[in-house]
């Protein structure tokens, strides 16, 4: 290994994440190497950055992942000019590790496209990380669900995702639905064979803007980081999952430029806690039917109600009750929409939207509005410790309904999933602890482990 180039003063990675779930994945790559890291949960001011001066790592949770393209040509390039201004050498576009993107919805391409313009040099794009499960061959993408692995066309979610269903494995073929920029490859046997840096040079005098760099373990993560942080100009435009800050993380220690991981803290057990989920992911329904059976008190929202307003709100109050009357019998509410994707509540709120004339998106927003709205009340009245929003796009609305405006990690529930403390201008709200759980992450028993403080599930 050649003399590495050493980490700068100051932030190391700056990025905006296309859903809050996600980001707080990233988040937890680069906190739990030993590198302080903040996330924010809206564009954050100059004065409110001034409290997180030093800290390494620096993120905006988003919700691109649920916009249109129009949405993205209209708001990213100012918020990648921003990340721009907070000196990183790295500025990260953070997307789901499933890749969650097509050409009219979460467009990882129009992302690209813009970046592209502001930004100079070769876009690296690494969206695999196997502590996350996802893992990267010749270009493909891998995911596992419940142990299993599959390629990512035939993965029993994201085939049949319900806004954005993978069709294709192949992440270049996917991405040039996309965008117009060249896709080049590192795949993994030159980088185990000690040949990374001329495959990304051939892949270069090709013409390829985006080179996707494959991960399939440690060592690929450890050549993937150096091929970033080594072979770029700086400031670096790149694309990826929390696969991008794990591989640099990964890096950086294997070169000695860390000085050592930060020691992991236990989740410490709390007698109630409250939930919401807006997933419709099969994994989020084992996980609840697991927590019911386990001392929660299950609650449905009827979603559908969403396209009225005032039925909405009287769904909301009623469903208020129910949750705080659980509270008040020493149980610990979990307020879901459906449980997975057969659940005959996915068919009813589409039909039901359908026949209002109503848009989709603008349901679902006003949902995980909804959603982060019941969960403030309710937490406020019964002054709960913790809390837990389940579902990517979920999570995007309903955590900015909480009152905090930061968040930085505690300690690992489930990989990609940290229990944060949730920072805020109001001391009311300032050190609420929240858990963002997206639709494929944790084990059965992670509504159990984020009660519990079982500790972390891998």
């Amino acid at each position: 290994m050649s003399t590495p180039r050493p980490l700068p003063q100051g932030s190391l990675v700056a990025f905006y994440g296309d859903d809050f779930t996600g980001s707080s994945a990233a988040m937890e790559a680069l906190a739990f190497a030993g590198l302080d890291t903040v996330l924010f949960l809206a564009t954050p001011t100059t004065e409110r950055l001034k409290a997180f001066a030093g800290y390494r790592g620096i993120g905006i949770a988003g919700i691109a992942r649920s916009q249109k393209p129009e949405w993205m040509d209209a708001n990213l390039p100012n918020i990648f000019a921003l990340l721009q201004t907070m000196g990183a050498p790295v500025v990260h576009y953070k997307v789901c590790s499933t890749f969650d993107s097509a050409p009219h919805v979460g467009s990882i391409g129009r992302a690209a496209d813009i970046g592209a313009k502001l930004f100079h040099g070769w876009i690296p794009m690494i969206v695999a990380d196997p502590g996350m499960g996802r893992f990267q061959s010749f270009g493909h993408l891998f995911a596992l669900a419940k142990g299993r692995g599959y390629r990512l066309d035939r993965h029993p979610t994201m085939a049949k995702h319900p806004v954005t269903p993978m069709a294709e494995s192949d992440l270049a073929v996917h991405l040039a639905q996309q965008t117009g920029l060249p896709c080049g490859l590192v795949d993994f046997v030159s980088m185990k064979r000690g040949l990374g840096n001329s495959s990304l040079d051939e892949a270069l005098a090709e013409g390829a803007r985006i080179v996707s760099l494959d991960v399939l373990d440690q060592d690929t993560l450890v050549e993937a980081g150096r091929l970033v942080w080594e072979r770029s100009e700086k400031p670096l435009f790149a694309i990826g999952s929390q696969g991008l800050e794990a591989a640099l993380a990964a890096y950086w220690s294997a070169a000695g430029l860390l000085s050592g991981t930060t020691p992991l803290d236990r989740v410490t057990r709390v007698d109630r806690i409250a939930c919401v989920s807006g997933s419709v992911s099969p994994v989020t329904a084992d996980q609840i039917a697991h927590a019911v059976a386990h001392g929660f008190t299950g609650i449905r929202i009827r979603a559908e109600k969403a396209v009225d307003d005032r039925a909405w709100e009287n769904e909301l109050i009623h469903v208020r009750e129910e949750a705080l009357a659980a509270l008040a019998n020493s149980a610990s509410p979990l307020v879901y929409t459906a449980t997975g994707p057969d659940d005959p509540a996915v068919a009813t709120l589409r039909q039901t939207v359908k026949t209002a004339g109503a848009s989709l998106e603008a349901i679902n927003d006003r949902i995980g509005s909804g959603l982060g709205r019941l969960l403030d009340s309710v937490s406020r009245q019964a002054k709960l410790k913790r809390v837990v929003i389940s579902g990517g796009d979920t999570s995007s609305h309903a955590a900015s309904m909480l009152g905090i405006d930061a968040l930085t990690a505690i300690a690992p529930l489930a990989p990609g999933s940290p229990l944060c403390f949730g920072h805020s201008t109001d001391p009311s709200r300032n050190g609420l602890q929240l858990a963002l759980k997206g639709g494929q992450v944790g084990r059965d028993d992670f509504f159990c482990v984020a009660r519990d403080g079982v500790g972390q599930q891998v």
